[in-house]
């Protein structure tokens, strides 16, 4: 029996083991359940023949990462070991288990049921990316199953906090725990006949507006926040036609442009009311950066430009917070295990492989800018990301085991 007839025999159990990580709702924030979680992943690998260890993140480092509100939320992630035939090279694969939290009305038995219909497998987190998770322990175990041996050594981390800023999970483990790979593999980014190598970064502000409260009836008395964050955030209209006179083709040849996404917070604040002039506002900024460009340019750039669009405005009094800021990366295609990884795809799924540069970030960065090593990003992906009824293909589950697979007994290093 070869990998891939064990893999196409073995995949109920493999969207068995998925179910079961599904339903242990990792929701970031807070970051519930990683205890559960990363015990039971660390089970897993353990019985696939890895040597497995638990990492718990000091307290005294949580304080200074963590609202005080999310103390109480302990932060686990996990690392496995396996042997190969060449001892001296090692191949990283890298997947993240926390979800983001639930909003809308899901079908199949709720957001967390991990149900099989018409070809899929539903549930937060199937495709972002506990159906990575899954792949991966299906690859593993068949070359277990028919005694077939990594051509690498492998490391596996399970990590958690990629959706909110990965501090506590891979940005922490590759400064504190025995990682030391050749080559990674960040098992989302790339799916289907697209492989990932890089991604774009983002910068996220928080602006606040400074007003003066006064009475309802009495608005020349006061300074309206709300009006002056208004006539800020057209001003930005400006700023978005700048942005376009920055470009990059990708490998594929996409043509990407820098972004902002103005607002997906925004919020009063204390003493609001119908009848009170409002005396604070504050909104955000998502700030995509590409590959080709500088983040802290990148973050000058715009604070200056809202520095001066606010100067420009009558009485408008502004600050300026950084929330988070996670890097981009770009490697070109051209080290043989590209052109493995591409090779892989291709026998798997019969079509050619696509180099391209995701959209999104990832933790791809932590692997090729700070390790300084070949990084692709590809998982079986899915649907409907971080919104209602979030799914997989099982096909597409089945393809990544295989191509996961192939890649450890065809890649020599």
């Amino acid at each position: 029996m070869t990998p891939f007839d064990y893999i196409d025999r073995h995949s109920k159990q493999m969207l068995k083991f998925l179910g079961d990580i599904i339903r242990v709702p990792t929701v970031n924030p807070p970051g519930d359940k990683y205890d559960q979680m990363t015990a039971l992943l660390s089970s897993k690998l353990t019985s696939l023949g890895l040597t497995t260890k638990r990492y718990s993140v000091p307290k005294s480092i949580l304080k200074d990462a963590l609202a005080p509100e999310f103390l109480n939320y302990p932060r686990f992630n996990v690392l496995g070991k396996l042997k190969g035939k060449n001892s001296k090279r090692t191949v990283h694969f890298n997947a993240h288990y926390d979800v983001v939290p639930v909003s809308g009305v899901w079908k199949h038995g709720g957001a967390f049921s991990g149900k099989v219909s018409g070809g899929h497998i539903y549930g937060r987190g199937t495709a972002d990316m506990k159906g990575s998770i899954a792949s991966l322990t299906l690859a593993l175990e068949s070359l277990a199953a028919t005694k077939i041996k990594s051509n690498l050594n492998v490391e596996v981390s399970l990590t958690a906090d990629e959706e909110t800023d990965s501090a506590l999970g891979t940005g922490w483990m590759i400064h504190n725990t025995p990682i030391n790979p050749n080559y990674a593999i960040v098992m989302e980014g790339g799916e289907k006949d697209m492989v990932c190598c890089g991604h774009g970064g983002v910068i996220w502000l928080e602006v606040a507006v400074h007003g003066k409260p006064a009475h309802g009836s009495m608005p020349q008395n006061g300074i309206n926040a709300l009006e002056k964050m208004s006539a800020l955030i057209l001003a930005l209209e400006d700023y978005k036609k700048q942005l376009r006179k920055t470009s990059f083709k990708t490998p594929s040849g996409d043509i990407r442009y820098p972004t902002i996404n103005v607002g997906g917070v925004f919020e009063s604040g204390p003493g609001g009311k119908i009848n009170t002039v409002p005396s604070y506002g504050s909104f955000s900024i998502d700030r995509r950066v590409l590959a080709v460009e500088n983040h802290p340019s990148a973050e000058k750039d715009l604070r200056n430009f809202l520095i001066s669009a606010a100067k420009k405005i009558p009485q408008c009094c502004i600050t300026i917070r950084k929330i988070s800021e996670n890097y981009a990366c770009f490697t070109p295609p051209t080290h043989p295990f590209f052109k493995s990884v591409g090779q892989s795809l291709e026998k798997v799924r019969k079509e050619p492989a696509v180099f391209s540069v995701s959209t999104g970030f990832n933790d791809m960065q932590f692997f090729a800018s700070e390790l300084k090593i070949p990084t692709v990003g590809y998982g079986p992906g899915g649907d409907d990301y971080h919104a209602v009824n979030e799914k997989v293909s099982v096909n597409d589950l089945v393809d990544s085991a295989k191509i996961y697979a192939d890649i450890l007994t065809s890649f020599e290093g």
